[in-house]
């Protein structure tokens, strides 16, 4: 019992900086990960470029649930504003010439993360995979600092190997990870010393111990790797929500598939197309978020009528099969009983959000670790992928027959059973697992004070 005593006394006065890479898809479950530690009684100062916190400062009932978040404004150096202004602080909308000054720029701000390490004095800083500057900047002040890995299939690259799926299917991830240069090292190279930076050989990621089975035993490198669950978004209130919870409320339970491709993948013009008459062949009711390219791209086609094929939205609208959205309360439709499918890009975040709420998954990659991720869930057997031809990513005649396989016929069966089940497992040992890494990090400070 005085165990207990000493380990929440500890955690209620530990106080942790945390800085994720810039991008949403990390910012996200860095965030997720701060509210769960700050529920434990952990002080958190969440530090980002303010237009990465701006959701965050947005959130209404931010301060009454999560009174021990601190948001922290990291600026990026002004030498770099010219090219790269505030609000390309963050990889949403930014041009993909200038995804490398954003990374220069990150790098560059080390100087302004020492001071502020300096003025909030933390126990421990945890970090991202592209920022090992990060981890120097604690060391050189004498504080802790371990790696979140926010995607599950890093834990795959080696030191130069990488899964034979992602060298014969994915040249744009393999330039990325071996030959795209910033500074001098490629994303590989700082994600290998991010590992070896990280406090007491320990290393946090974004997983489950079941998806970890999957993995069988981690590289060497990566030491004591800790699952710290899913940290799915919890389903929050926004304004408008109510006319698609209006709508979803009258369909029949596991009948509606939601379609989004996150908020930084796109599908070309053809594709748009492809799915929506994939959709009108399937006969099933849909909830479909559909995104441009950001406005450097001027000559996409900017209004959903225009990128639609003609007449569709109408159809749609009089027969009431389905909600065309540019946004959409993600977590709170996959939730909801309506819910059967979940037609995704397979990024981690919405692949993870998917198996927490039970719904299977119609898998479309579109690039980086997303195939990988797609294989995982299908071989997990709470998955379906559309088969691509050599020519187009997706054909409407797939999509429909992968829709009406996940959501209707007999033999989607067994996916929507084991969609279920792996629900009810994790929901049983989220808290389990996430004790064992809180527990983690407060012998590694613990250890250190010592």
């Amino acid at each position: 019992m005085s165990d207990m005593m000493e380990s929440n006394k500890q955690e209620k006065s530990m106080s942790i900086v945390m800085m994720p890479y810039l991008a949403h898809g990390h910012v996200s479950p860095f965030y997720e990960l701060a509210k769960k530690l700050s529920n434990k009684g952990f002080h958190i100062y969440f530090c980002s470029t303010p237009i990465c916190l701006e959701p965050m400062r947005n959130i209404n009932h931010f301060d009454h649930d999560h009174m021990n978040i601190q948001l922290i404004d990291l600026h990026l150096p002004s030498s770099f504003h010219q090219e790269l202004p505030p609000h390309y602080h963050s990889t949403k909308n930014l041009p993909p010439h200038l995804m490398n000054t954003l990374l220069a720029a990150f790098d560059a701000s080390k100087p302004a993360f020492s001071d502020i390490l300096k003025t909030l004095r933390p126990e421990l800083v945890i970090y991202d995979v592209f920022q090992p500057w990060a981890a120097e900047a604690a060391r050189e002040l004498n504080i802790e600092a371990v790696l979140f890995v926010t995607g599950v299939q890093s834990q795959r690259i080696k030191s130069g190997t990488v899964p034979k799926e992602v060298t014969e299917s994915n040249k744009e991830m393999m330039d990325y990870l071996f030959k795209n240069t910033v500074n001098g090292m490629t994303s590989t190279q700082r994600f290998l010393k991010c590992i070896t930076s990280s406090s007491g050989n320990t290393v946090l990621i974004k997983s489950t111990t079941e998806i970890q089975a999957k993995f069988g035993k981690p590289a060497d490198i990566f030491g004591d790797l800790v699952p710290v669950g899913p940290l799915v978004q919890r389903p929050q209130d926004h304004d408008g929500d109510e006319k698609i919870m209006d709508w979803l409320n009258k369909k029949e339970a596991s009948s509606v598939v939601f379609i989004s491709f996150g908020s930084e993948n796109f599908l070309s013009q053809e594709e748009i197309e492809e799915m929506a008459h994939g959709l009108e062949l399937s006969n099933v009711d849909f909830i479909w978020v559909v995104r441009f390219h950001g406005e450097h791209n001027n000559n996409d086609k900017k209004t959903i009528h225009e990128a639609l094929p003609q007449g569709f939205l109408d159809r749609i609208q009089i027969q009431e099969k389905g909600l065309i959205l540019d946004w959409a309360p993600q977590a709170k439709i996959l939730e909801h009983k309506s819910s059967g499918g979940f037609v995704s890009h397979c990024g981690w975040n919405s692949t993870l959000e998917a198996m927490m709420y039970g719904v299977p998954i119609i898998a479309i990659p579109l690039k980086f670790d997303q195939p990988l991720n797609a294989n995982l869930v299908v071989d997990m057997g709470v998955a379906i992928e559309v088969p691509a031809t050599r020519e187009m990513r997706i054909t409407r005649q797939e999509v429909a027959k992968a829709i009406k396989t996940v959501v209707v016929e007999e033999q989607g069966k067994e996916v929507r059973r084991k969609a279920k089940e792996l629900s009810e497992n994790w929901k049983k040992k989220e808290d389990q697992e996430f004790h064992v890494a809180v527990q983690k990090l407060l012998q590694l400070v613990q250890q250190s004070k010592n």
